[in-house]
């Protein structure tokens, strides 16, 4: 079921930053995504104040709209300009500053607190630095992630979870020996196995 021709394909951080810079991300959703909403209670789970995480959260507008909903939102991307964009996209004024203890990265932090985004690997992060999370969107990320590093990324994400959180993970079903990613596909049974 591993498709070959994706198994040993890796994406530098280079080649996201320079999609970011030239502004190919067609992944990203102006207008949010609609898996988002219609799965928002499972997420939430009639809970309010949640800290919700967004992996590679690059740009997301529902970061915006969940923190609007009274929910804490924290982000981790690697490209500096999307999340510039998304704060002055949305509107948002920001203060940055360096992150203790992880050498280069910066947080993007909302004035009023309520929007952290972490620009750095997701790698360089843990609950140490970003504490735990009673939800976690992951759009686009799981997909996104270099087949190799998956298992790491799972162990983070588990790592990065309360008892009672919620991952809400959208995936891609495609035939994966025409398409080399990313999008990578992740068959179900290995999601299942990364995830129990």
């Amino acid at each position: 079921e591993e498709a070959g021709v994706q198994r040993d394909r890796v994406v530098p951080a280079e080649e996201w930053l320079q999609k970011w810079a030239a502004g190919k991300t067609g992944f990203h959703k102006e207008r949010g995504h609609p898996l988002l909403q219609k799965y928002l209670d499972v997420l939430v789970n009639g809970r309010s104040g949640l800290r919700i995480f967004f992996p590679l959260c690059g740009k997301a507008v529902e970061m915006k709209w969940l923190a609007d909903l009274g929910h804490r939102v924290v982000g981790a991307e690697i490209s500096e300009r999307a999340l510039r964009e998304f704060f002055s996209e949305q509107g948002l004024p920001y203060r940055e500053e360096a992150v203790p203890g992880v050498p280069g990265a910066r947080l993007l932090q909302s004035t009023c607190g309520n929007i952290s985004l972490y620009c750095c690997s997701i790698y360089d992060l843990s609950s140490a630095i970003i504490g735990k999370f009673d939800g976690v969107w992951d759009r686009g990320a799981l997909v996104a992630v270099n087949p190799c590093d998956r298992q790491r990324y799972a162990s983070l994400m588990i790592s990065l979870m309360e008892k009672n959180s919620s991952y809400l993970l959208v995936t891609v079903l495609y035939d994966p020996n025409k398409h080399k990613g990313p999008p990578f596909y992740v068959p179900e049974g290995e999601m299942r196995s990364l995830f129990g």
